[in-house]
């Protein structure tokens, strides 16, 4: 079954993010067949440019008492539902739903279909291809321009046109291109694209094996998922998943953090064949000073105690890139590296012998000075003291506010997600302390952007 929804709006301007809707117009066609024709005049809010009412007619009194978006907001996402929305310049009305939307709370998503790059597609001898160009060359009459319905009626027209006059071929290769239409693998229900949701979620895909062949995340599991599917973009390894993929489970979340670290945590339990760089193994290598010699000593992270997480520097994917950094900071801040434990024997380190050391090794300075310089070197590796009391909740809601996720976090260590206040104190309490690099530095990143306050503690 093919939908499409063909959509032209009038606005108070050009720009999505200050301007604002003043009239909408749809025609939906489901199998060639018109379905649906509907316009509606938007009250913006605001008042509408003069040079915008010259341009369009409609004028402040015309909007005076028409809805406002936010009241015609259900019913247009429910006309526009799964179609593909077609509209000339589709970025710009697509920008204006979306940012529209937004001020509702609500995340818009909408396959596109530009009727200018398809004009482009399938006449690329043309140079001009504006809606007055495309109207006069066609030889369409009747025609009410810079009104949403009557520009809307254009657009079906054009395409409708476009659609018959053409190489069945070539315009569907054309539609494919534009919309990178997914090939979906032979051993796949034609259907699983189309019942996804639309929603934050990490997915994973199956082979003929109980283990999952890779996971993934996704801002819009839809979207994401189609993509790896995608003629014009894919890779050799989304290649190499279309022939073995079998089935696809979901799971969503509230948002973006969430999917984040179910994404890392389901990686590291699972271990799936095409995830290369989330199956990194647990047991990293921090640096910390020794407390009686000073001297730098190697520690793996699952030993590391979480008190005194500040008092480590890394992490680093092995002893040998440990050391390897150490011999590369010593160089670019003069350290010695005998005091560094990075050589052994009596008398100058090498670094000393070419200039690059201050004389540590042999008294020229003080071993509190070099001790100092050492720490100002190693900051930019510091692992972060957990700031909190106690364990704490981030509490990330949806788009839609129906979902709401509680990830609970406690010295940096990432012990679950849950749903409810009740569960994230449970959580808290009997939840395995396990230190991660990848939810250390998702979790770090979140709370520097967003800071929070705790509420579970012991």
């Amino acid at each position: 079954m093919s939908s499409w929804v063909f959509l032209d709006l009038e606005t108070t301007g050009a720009s999505a993010r200050g301007d604002r809707v003043t009239e909408v117009g749809l025609i939906r066609v489901v199998d060639g067949v018109e379905v649906d024709e509907w316009s509606q005049l938007v009250n913006p809010g605001t008042s509408i440019p003069p040079e915008i009412v010259r341009l369009t007619g409609i004028n402040n009194a015309m909007v005076a008492r028409a809805p406002r978006f936010a009241d015609i907001a259900p019913q247009l996402l429910e006309r526009i539902g799964d179609s593909v929305m077609v509209a000339h310049n589709a970025r710009f009305d697509f920008g204006f739903l979306k940012s529209e939307y937004a001020r509702l709370g609500i995340t818009f998503s909408a396959k596109t279909l530009c009727t200018v790059r398809l004009s482009r597609a399938l006449f690329p001898e043309q140079q001009r291809h504006n809606l007055d160009t495309l109207i006069e060359r066609h030889g369409l009459a009747g025609i009410d321009r810079h009104r949403a319905l009557g520009d809307t009626r254009a657009i079906c027209t054009l395409f409708h046109k476009w659609q018959s006059d053409t190489d069945a071929e070539t315009f569907e290769a054309a539609i494919d291109r534009l919309l990178q239409r997914p090939s979906l693998p032979a051993h796949l229900d034609p259907d699983v694209l189309r019942d996804l949701p639309a929603r934050p979620g990490v997915y994973l895909f199956y082979g003929l094996n109980p283990l999952p062949l890779y996971i993934g995340k996704a801002v819009n599991l839809k979207d994401r998922i189609g993509s790896h599917f995608s003629n014009d973009y894919r890779s050799g390894t989304d290649l190499r998943l279309s022939q073995e993929l079998r089935r696809i489970e979901v799971e969503e979340t509230a948002g973006e953090l969430g999917a984040l670290l179910r994404e890392a945590q389901l990686v590291k339990q699972m271990m799936p064949a095409h995830n290369i760089k989330l199956r990194r193994k647990n047991a990293w290598t921090a640096i910390r000073l020794n407390a009686e010699t000073a001297q730098p000593e190697y520690v793996k992270s699952d030993a590391i105690v979480l008190d005194e997480l500040d008092s480590h520097y890394g992490l680093f994917a092995s002893r040998a890139a440990a050391r390897a950094w150490l011999l590369s900071i010593a160089s670019e801040a003069h350290l010695c590296a005998k005091g560094l434990g990075l050589e052994r024997g009596a008398g100058p380190c090498f670094g000393y012998q070419i200039k690059q050391c201050h004389g540590a090794c042999i008294g020229l300075e003080t071993a509190e000075q070099h001790l100092q310089r050492v720490r100002e070197a190693l900051a930019v590796k510091q692992l972060r003291h957990w700031p909190y009391a106690g364990p704490i909740s981030i509490v990330e809601k949806s788009a839609d506010l129906l979902r709401e996720d509680w990830h609970v976090v406690d010295q940096w260590c990432y012990l679950g997600t849950v749903q409810s206040e009740a569960a994230a104190w449970e959580l808290a309490h009997d939840g395995e302390r396990r230190f991660d690099l990848d939810a250390y530095q998702l979790v770090l990143k979140h709370l520097d952007a967003e800071p929070v306050s705790p509420f579970l503690h012991y």
